[in-house]
């Protein structure tokens, strides 16, 4: 269980990284690639033990991170990110192996994002976070953001690495240290990054990685005393575990959940964006948090909306993540694709239609794949419309006015995101001031900005993240105040 495997044409240690050494463990769990069903390699699978090694070289390793203070960490968080884009082809092979995404996604956007998450959080803690000065009575009040502690990170299998950094990058700049539980359906580019991460000089113990299982090593995470900031990306049962948990010690959580986010179309949309930016909600095969999933179009272009759709999805080459002709890959896991299945058939047994898809798709390589659906005709209130598949399957439903489409927005328990096809800025200003959710995107999709909150309301997640709401997170905010007496 100890030898290196070679994936993609890429030397990784399937063992975990703590205290800046390769350690095994006594079990192990099997790692498949969606693409074919292979197994990729054993994997060392942590639980208590690990984790509690893990968390007790992060603290003996936090005093001497905090204090090179903000410069000296990012010469080392430079470095990180110079090898991680020098090395950009390796994550992508390796992670779309892993996790069967769009190999062109990750060699042109995923991997790159992957170097600025780790650059950008750096130079924020170097340039962007200041030190205000204000006045009362004559007093002075300093801001200032101090390490915390060790943070605990728990990420998802969509993306694995550039969700990971999303949050390594913050914590180690704000001078955390980080210990990783990948996700066990795609470890594999957590391990290499940690290669990268003692390549970079990065000293021992201040970014670790136990790899296993959620109710193993993510719950012994959870529930350690010695985690002073815990980050959870996943779906809201497990983050009610992970609370319960980290709720005995008063571990400050960040929390990114599930999402069932609309795509509102309304009468004076340009068609052609409308289909466009709905047939985007199936990239990287329904799995992304952030899709708009229900499609809410007005009754007046609802029929010609649907003929446009279907016009794009035919024209969704899926296949081989790895073939650069390729635009829809497989689903994580086989168990992900029999979830999906249920998901549909279920609807279809409520009474709702399979417009196109709706079907498992049998590749000749073998391998997890669901062809692009959409269901219409569902129950207000039913499962389908009320709840997150996580794969290739939109709804749609229609409206009559802007009041209606707004209720039926926001008529769920999540609110991640919500995207508005729209002909008029004044309308699009007025709908969105009423939607809930953490970003709205009108007549347009996935655009992010590093410097602009990020998280959901409802069960969509706890906190925001991204630029000072980052820091604020993995930072102790810290106000002194200084009196103009008694110097001298």
């Amino acid at each position: 269980m100890n030898d290196v495997l070679e994936v993609a044409g890429v030397h990784v240690d399937p063992r975990h990284w703590i205290g800046g050494e390769r350690v095994g463990s006594a079990e192990t769990f099997t790692n498949l690639s969606p693409i074919d069903g292979a197994v990729l390699g054993e994997i060392s699978r942590g639980g208590a033990a690990e984790v509690d090694a893990a968390v007790a070289a992060a603290r003996t390793a936090f005093p001497g991170w905090a204090r090179l203070g903000p410069k000296g960490r990012g010469e080392i968080l430079h470095r990180i990110a110079d090898l991680v884009e020098a090395r950009v082809e390796e994550f992508a092979q390796l992670e779309t192996r892993d996790n069967g995404s769009l190999l062109r996604s990750h060699r042109r956007g995923v991997m790159p994002r992957v170097a600025l998450n780790i650059r950008f959080f750096a130079d924020y803690a170097i340039n962007d976070l200041s030190h205000p000065d204000f006045e009362t009575r004559g007093h002075t009040n300093v801001v200032s953001w101090d390490p915390a502690g060790v943070a605990g990170i728990i990420t998802p299998w969509n993306a694995p690495l550039m969700l990971a950094t999303w949050r390594i990058g913050p914590a180690l700049a704000a001078g955390d240290t980080v210990v990783l539980k990948p996700p066990e359906w795609a470890p594999l580019t957590a391990s290499l990054f940690a290669d990268i991460t003692a390549e970079a000089g990065l000293p021992p113990g201040v970014f670790n990685v136990v790899q296993g299982l959620g109710i193993e090593a993510g719950a012994a995470l959870a529930s350690h005393p010695g985690v002073a900031r815990l980050s959870f990306t996943g779906s809201v049962p497990t983050a009610k575990a992970v609370a319960r948990a980290a709720a005995e010690n008063l571990t400050p959580l960040s929390f990114e959940l599930g999402g069932k986010s609309p795509t509102i179309v309304m009468d004076d949309a340009d068609l052609g964006l409308a289909a466009e930016l709905a047939a985007e909600q199936y990239d990287n095969a329904g799995q992304v948090c952030l899709a708009g999933t229900r499609l809410l179009v007005h009754e007046s272009i609802a029929a010609e909306f649907a003929e446009r759709l279907a016009e794009k999805v035919r024209d969704i080459r899926q296949g081989d993540p790895r073939d650069e002709a390729t635009d829809l890959g497989p689903q994580i896991h086989p168990a992900h694709l029999e979830r999906i299945e249920g998901f549909v058939e279920r609807a279809r047994r409520d009474g709702a239609q399979v417009a196109f898809g709706g079907e498992r798709i049998e590749p000749v390589g073998g391998g997890f794949y669901f062809a692009p659906t959409l269901i219409t005709g569902a129950a207000a209130g039913s499962e389908i419309l009320t709840q997150e598949v996580f794969g290739p399957v939109l709804t749609m439903q229609t409206f009559n006015s802007e009041d209606e489409a707004i209720a039926l927005a926001n008529n769920t328990e999540f609110g991640l995101a919500a995207t508005l096809v729209c002909g008029d800025r004044a309308r699009a200003e007025r709908i969105s001031e009423h939607l809930v959710a953490g970003t709205i995107w009108v007549n347009c999709f996935f655009v992010r900005d590093l410097r602009a909150p990020f998280g959901g309301s409802r069960k969509s997640g706890i906190g925001r993240e991204g630029g000072v709401w980052s820091f604020d997170f993995y930072a102790d905010v810290k106000n002194t105040v200084f009196s103009p007496n008694g110097w001298r």
